[in-house]
């Protein structure tokens, strides 16, 4: 993230941005950015989503809060989100100038049809450069027949009002003179899926991460095909205002760069992407059926430890399938597959044993934690962690050799996890200590228990039927 701005450089900031965009006058009117120096706040009417950001037990969490973290710290002020459910609510607030910026997965090029509900004329608005690109898709329920087109629905489409799906679709309705669809103010884009899950709303419109993210949930939802082409996503600002705030905020993205952007994306979605979602009906049913057999020997083992007894849950079911019995093809074996001399280092004496694996497991997780070095902070440290347990923290020492070789990060979760898929090839694993390694397996044992941890936590927090799972050992 960029430096903060300390009192002088503020004071210089503004005062140079706002003479020289008042043509070298300086107006005794405030300018946008000076207000938010005088208030110590920047305020921001914020669309909430998974996607996007979210209030959660700890705070506000998401891809565009950390990215509006780092603009507010690099202003040196506090972050004033007002979450909202739609980007037209979004955006009058921003045109009353009740806030300084709206955002919350706001694509531009769907902001034209987003008109204020008010009858005070909407004033202009400036967008910042594009930091992600949506696709919105049509989905439906795995039963019902898949539509081959807009033309030929069989039910009605329902999106939420002064949405960007919205938007798309009151342009769509023109050429589709058969298009049947209908907004609600009251359900959220994922109630929406989850109603079309349930098979109480025929068809909803939703943009390509948020369905990723919610099938692993529910995995009778389906896409049918694209509605729209790669919409960029961006801030928007007012534009009757002078410019120093959004230069200011234009600034901070292109300072933020390519590489940064990447590593946000890839720590809120990179794992979503890749899930296997033919998976998630057999891990929701072995939840209900095998998890409990084991259940409290998680939380004993996570409570020893230190550790989220969902995250050894979900290493537990990418090992296993929470089968106490199984045996890998080299040998490994027992519900956390280790290794007989892991096994034998940490006092296991029979691997088959579940109580003993998971304990087992537990402690050898909790070791390579302490192993990694200090300034690989969380959540990374987790995912560094996965990743050396399932092919040893001596290979994911070389993958980082390797990055830091090539000039990139090695305490970066994105630039290591590029890297372990090249200790399989010659080239490169000839180069290090450790020497051969399935790196591509680690990626996918790293991707997986993030997904099977996401669904644990959504089913421990927000599920009654599964209150025999309650969130009892904080992560650390």
């Amino acid at each position: 993230m960029s430096r903060p701005l300390t009192r002088g450089r503020k004071l210089a900031l503004y005062a140079t941005l706002g003479c020289a965009l008042a043509l070298s006058t300086c107006s005794p009117r405030p300018s946008a950015l000076q207000r938010v120096f005088a208030t110590e706040h920047l305020r921001v009417a914020m669309v909430e989503s998974p996607t996007t950001c979210y209030n959660a037990a700890d705070g506000p969490v998401g891809f565009e809060c950390d990215l509006l973290q780092g603009l507010a710290q690099r202003f040196g002020v506090a972050l004033d989100l007002h979450f909202v459910a739609s980007s037209q609510s979004a955006l009058e607030l921003l045109q009353a100038g009740k806030v300084d910026l709206a955002a919350g997965g706001i694509a531009v090029g769907a902001v034209a049809a987003v008109a204020p509900s008010t009858t005070t004329p909407a004033a202009p608005l400036r967008f910042t450069q594009a930091f992600q690109n949506e696709v919105l898709q049509l989905v439906y329920r795995a039963d019902r027949s898949p539509p081959a087109s807009l033309d030929k629905l069989n039910g009605e489409v329902r999106v939420v009002g002064g949405s960007g799906s919205a938007a798309l679709l009151e342009k769509l309705a023109i050429d589709h003179a058969n298009l049947r669809w209908s907004t609600t103010h009251e359900l959220s884009e994922e109630d929406l899926l989850d109603e079309v899950a349930e098979g109480e709303t025929d068809y909803t419109v939703a943009s390509s991460t948020l369905i990723a993210i919610e099938q692993r949930y529910y995995p009778a939802l389906r896409v049918a095909f694209d509605v729209s082409q790669p919409q960029p996503i961006a801030w928007a600002l007012r534009g009757d205002t002078d410019k120093a705030l959004y230069l200011a905020t234009q600034n901070y993205l292109e300072k933020l760069g390519a590489t940064e952007l990447a590593r946000l994306k890839d720590r809120y979605f990179g794992h979503v992407i890749e899930f296997d979602y033919q998976g998630v009906e057999r891990f929701s049913e072995d939840i209900a059926h095998r998890l409990p057999r084991f259940r409290q020997d998680f939380l004993n083992a996570a409570e020893q430890y230190g550790l989220d007894w969902r995250v050894l849950a979900a290493i537990g079911y990418q090992e296993s399938h929470w089968d106490p019995e199984a045996i890998s093809r080299t040998g490994v074996r027992g519900l956390m597959m280790l290794t007989e001399d892991t096994a034998a280092s940490l006092n296991v004496t029979d691997r088959q044993d579940p109580a003993q694996s998971i304990s087992g497991g537990a402690r050898y997780f909790a070791q390579i934690l302490k192993l990694l070095p200090e300034q690989i902070k969380q959540p990374e440290r987790t995912w560094f962690a996965l990743a050396a347990y399932n092919q040893g923290i001596s290979h994911l020492e070389d993958a980082r050799q390797l990055v830091a070789a090539s000039g990139g990060d090695p305490d970066r979760w994105l630039d290591v996890r590029n890297a372990l898929p090249l200790l399989s090839r010659p080239q490169w694993f000839t180069q290090t200590r450790a020497g051969y390694a399935r790196g591509r397996e680690a990626v996918n044992f790293v991707s997986n228990v993030r997904n099977y941890y996401d669904i644990l936590s959504w089913l421990s927090n927000n599920n009654p039927a599964q209150a025999a799972l309650p969130a009892t050992v904080a992560s650390r």
